[in-house]
C-alpha cells in the first residue's frame, strides 16, 4: 500500500481512481490545478505525489524532495516529457499508460534511506559490425525506435567516424552534427542535459521520446571525437536518457603502432570508447559467406576490445540465396563451430520493407511493423527491456522464412523445392580456417 496525493486532470483521475483504491492504496488528497499542492503535501505527508506534468514545476519538485516525497508524473505530449527531462524527473509515464504500469511506478521504486539522491544512470548499447555494410545503422535505428515506442527515454548516437548514416536514414537534416557538437561542449566542460536537448534532434514516436545526436557530415572531422570527449559525452547522456543506442564504426584498430605521438588523435577512438563503455554490445554480421567470414575473423578482436562486456551476435539479411538449403540452421552451426557463438539472433532479409524505409526516410517499424525483420529487432529490444509493453512477436512472423525459426533451430523448408549445394558456406568455413 502507498500513501498517495493525486493532482491530475479530471478525466485521468476518473480513469485511475477506482483501480488505485482496489489495489489498496491510501489516497490522502485529490487536488486540481488551482489547489496549493505544496501545502497539501506538508499537511498529509504522503509517500508519493502522482501529478499531471502540466502542474509540476521546479519549486514544487524541490519542496517534495525536501519532504522526501517521491514524485511520479503523467505526461500528455512530447513537450511535457521534455519539461520533465529539464527538471531531471525520471519517474513518469504517459497519461494513457495502463494502470498496471502506473501502479508499478508507484510501488516498484521505493527508495531506501540514503538512496534518494543517488543519480539514475542510463545504459549504453553499442551496435558494431565489420566492414561491408552488415546493417549496423538499420539495427541501431530499429532498436532505438522499439525502446522509445515502449515508453522509454532513448538517445540514438551516431559515432561512426567512417560513414555516418543515421540522419539521412531517418530523413533528418545533418548540416550540424549533434554528436560532434556535444563532444566539443564536453571538451570545454560545458555539456549538460540542457545542451544535449539543444544540439539533438527529436524523432517523433508514439509514447516515449527519441533524441538523435547525428554523426559527422564530413569524415575529415574525425579528430573532433577524441577518446576523452566521447567518454564525457556518454557520461552526460546516461543522466539524460534511459537507453543510449550508439551506432559505431567498423574498425577496431587502435593506431598506436602507426602513430609517432602517443597523444595524437585516433581515428577509431569514438568506436573503441563506446564499445568499452557500453553495458552491452550488439555485433551485426551479414548473412552471406563474405559477411560471415568477416564477422568470424573480427569477433575475437571485438572480445579483446570490450573486455568482458556481453556481446550479442545478430545476423542480418538472412535468406536462402547466398547460403543454400536450410540457411538459418547452416548459419547457426557455422558460427558455433568456428566462432563459439551460440544462438545468434537472425534477422530475415525483407527487401521490400527496406526499400520502403529508404524511400520514405523512416524506420522498418514504421513502414512495415509486421515485417519479419522488424519483428526480429523487436525481439532484440525485448531482451534489453524485457518488461516493455511491446506487441507480441507472432511465431509465424518471426520466422526468417517459412519453416525457419529466428534462432535457427529449424531449416528453411521453403528452399527445399530448389535445393542447392552448400559450397558457398563451405568456402566461408575454409577461409576462416
Amino acid at each position: 500500500m502507498v500513501r498517495l496525493v493525486i493532482a491530475l486532470d479530471r478525466d485521468t483521475e476518473e480513469r485511475l481512481i477506482e483501480g488505485l483504491l482496489e489495489r489498496g492504496h491510501d489516497i490522502l488528497a485529490r487536488l486540481g490545478a488551482f489547489d496549493d499542492i505544496a501545502a497539501a503535501i506538508e499537511r498529509t505527508a504522503p509517500d508519493v505525489l502522482l501529478i499531471d506534468a502540466e502542474m509540476l514545476d521546479a519549486e514544487l519538485l524541490g519542496s517534495c524532495d525536501g519532504d522526501r516525497v517521491r514524485v511520479v508524473a503523467l505526461t500528455g505530449d512530447e513537450e511535457q516529457r521534455r519539461k520533465l527531462a529539464r527538471l531531471g524527473l525520471r519517474e513518469h509515464a504517459a497519461k494513457t499508460a495502463a494502470l498496471d504500469a502506473i501502479d508499478d511506478l508507484l510501488t516498484g521504486a521505493v527508495l531506501e534511506s540514503g538512496d534518494a539522491d543517488a543519480p539514475q544512470r542510463g545504459s549504453v548499447t553499442a551496435v558494431w559490425g565489420p566492414a561491408g555494410a552488415p546493417g549496423r545503422s538499420t539495427v541501431a535505428i530499429g532498436l532505438a525506435l522499439e525502446l522509445a515506442s515502449a515508453g522509454g527515454r532513448v538517445a540514438l548516437v551516431d559515432a561512426d567516424t567512417w560513414g555516418a548514416s543515421i540522419a539521412p536514414m531517418l530523413g533528418m537534416l545533418d548540416e550540424s552534427p549533434g554528436f560532434a557538437a556535444a563532444c566539443r561542449l564536453a571538451g570545454q566542460g560545458a555539456l549538460t542535459t540542457e545542451e544535449l536537448e539543444r544540439v539533438s534532434q527529436r524523432y517523433p514516436v508514439s509514447q516515449g521520446s527519441l533524441s538523435v545526436l547525428t554523426g559527422l557530415t564530413r569524415t575529415s572531422r574525425w579528430p573532433e571525437l577524441t577518446e576523452e570527449r566521447v567518454r564525457l559525452t556518454l557520461e552526460v547522456c546516461r543522466t539524460w536518457a534511459e537507453h543510449i543506442i550508439v551506432d559505431t564504426g567498423f574498425s577496431l584498430e587502435s593506431d598506436e603502432e602507426i602513430s609517432s605521438d602517443l597523444f595524437a588523435p585516433r581515428r577509431n577512438a569514438a568506436t573503441l570508447t563506446c564499445l568499452r563503455g557500453a553495458e552491452r554490445v550488439i555485433a551485426v554480421g551479414r548473412a552471406d559467406p563474405i559477411g560471415l567470414g568477416r564477422l568470424l575473423r573480427q569477433h575475437p578482436d571485438l572480445l579483446d576490445v570490450v573486455e568482458g562486456v556481453p556481446v550479442r551476435v545478430v545476423i542480418n539479411r538472412v535468406r536462402s540465396g547466398p547460403i543454400g538449403v536450410g540457411a538459418a540452421a547452416q548459419i547457426t552451426r557455422t558460427l558455433e563451430r568456428f566462432g563459439g557463438i551460440e544462438k545468434p539472433l537472425l534477422i530475415a532479409h525483407d527487401e521490400r520493407a527496406a526499400d520502403a524505409a529508404a524511400l520514405e526516410g523512416r524506420s522498418l517499424r514504421e513502414v512495415a511493423p509486421r515485417s519479419p525483420a522488424a519483428v526480429a529487432i523487436r525481439r532484440l529490444a525485448r531482451e534489453i527491456m524485457p518488461d516493455a509493453a511491446m506487441p507480441p512477436c507472432r511465431r509465424a512472423v518471426e520466422s526468417v522464412v517459412r519453416g525457419a525459426d529466428c534462432d535457427g533451430s529449424r531449416g528453411d523448408r521453403s528452399c527445399q523445392a530448389t535445393p542447392r549445394r552448400h559450397h558457398k558456406l563451405d568456402q566461408c568455413r575454409r577461409s576462416v580456417n
